[in-house]
């Protein structure tokens, strides 16, 4: 197997410096498009031959180093009895947010794998047929919770900010119930074969450093040390949460994630010697192949001085031309060497 990503993630030397994308299965291969001609999002999900070929081809065709296993963060709160449906342009919408006690005591603890029985099927799949590590991820609870209770994607998060400033017992609830989720479903995605475990808190930029820390990291703090027991490496990502830090570099994270909006410099002295992934911004993807050469140069010369995996600083965009992505590759595997 290509272990040089799982070496970044344990701060050990590599020949060169490992990449892979977020978001690099979607809407940008024309594969990709072809079959969700056929097929819904949670289809290809929840079936493990069409996950495995989604899965597998970003490997196949771009030459990263680590593929990401093809979900969403919303998969696992299914079978706690959440309604849901992913609504295209906009993400995961809710039928009814989760706003009082009686809507948290209705969130059942997942069973097993009951629901979520394809999970471990396409993750066994997915691993014979790769030659580079399989990541498995989570929404973490923060994130998690801000969906459930503002219904969908938000700008100003009012309902999750208003419930963990005003009702703590309440929000002190929620973050319990979807941490122990966490921590069982990853378990479940190790167990099945992944080699990493990702947490998504793509929301947790959104708070203070003060809030994050009062009504964020505790939980989060918790959820890290359950998941250090299956001894695979963990990587964090969050976007606009440059200012959290110091506060994420005192969690034991193998990996902490950067966006584009902060130097990997800068990040790299107050991350307390974590290997950082980031951080090129996703939309210089889509601009002439001499400023996407000088922008991932400088990436990674802002890298250097300690572990470094090649990332954008979100996901792969929808226009991106996948010839500049492998390009890409092959730019940061001869440059990182």
């Amino acid at each position: 197997m290509n272990d040089r990503f799982l070496k970044a993630c344990r701060g050990e030397p590599t020949d060169t410096v490992p990449v892979w994308f977020m978001r690099q299965a979607g809407r940008y291969q024309a594969e990709y498009r072809m079959l969700r001609q056929r097929y819904e999002l949670l289809d290809l999900i929840h079936d493990p031959d069409l996950c495995c070929q989604v899965t597998t081809l970003p490997v196949e065709q771009l030459g990263v180093d680590a593929a990401i296993l093809f979900s969403d963060i919303m998969v696992p709160l299914g079978p706690m009895g959440v309604s849901y449906r992913i609504q295209e342009g906009v993400g995961p919408v809710l039928e009814r947010p989760f706003r009082t006690a009686d809507d948290i005591a209705q969130l059942r603890p997942l069973n097993g794998t009951q629901g979520l029985d394809f999970v471990p099927v396409a993750i066994q799949k997915i691993c014979q047929q790769l030659s580079a590590p399989l990541i498995g991820f989570s929404g973490a609870p923060f994130t998690l919770a801000s969906y459930l209770i503002e219904g969908g994607p938000s700008r100003l998060y009012v309902a999750t900010k208003r419930m963990l400033w005003a009702e703590p017992k309440l929000w002190a609830r929620l973050m319990d119930r979807l941490s122990e989720m966490v921590a069982a479903y990853a378990t479940i995605q190790v167990q099945a074969g992944v080699h990493a475990i990702q947490l998504f808190d793509s929301w947790a930029g959104a708070l203070s450093r003060q809030d994050f820390d009062r009504a964020v990291k505790p939980y989060l703090v918790s959820l890290v040390q359950e998941l250090m027991r299956l001894h695979v490496p963990l990587l964090y990502f969050s976007v606009g949460a440059g200012h959290l830090m110091e506060s994420l570099a005192d969690i034991p994270l193998d990996v902490i994630g950067v966006d584009w909006r902060h130097p990997l410099g800068e990040m790299r002295r107050r991350a307390g010697g974590r290997t950082l992934q980031g951080n090129l911004d996703p939309v210089v993807l889509l601009a002439p192949w001499e400023t996407i050469e000088d922008s991932a140069a400088e990436v990674l010369r802002q890298g250097q001085g300690g572990g470094h995996i090649f990332n954008l600083g979100h996901g792969v965009l929808p226009a991106t031309d996948p010839v500049n992505l492998r390009r890409l590759v092959d730019f940061v595997h001869h440059q990182g060497a």
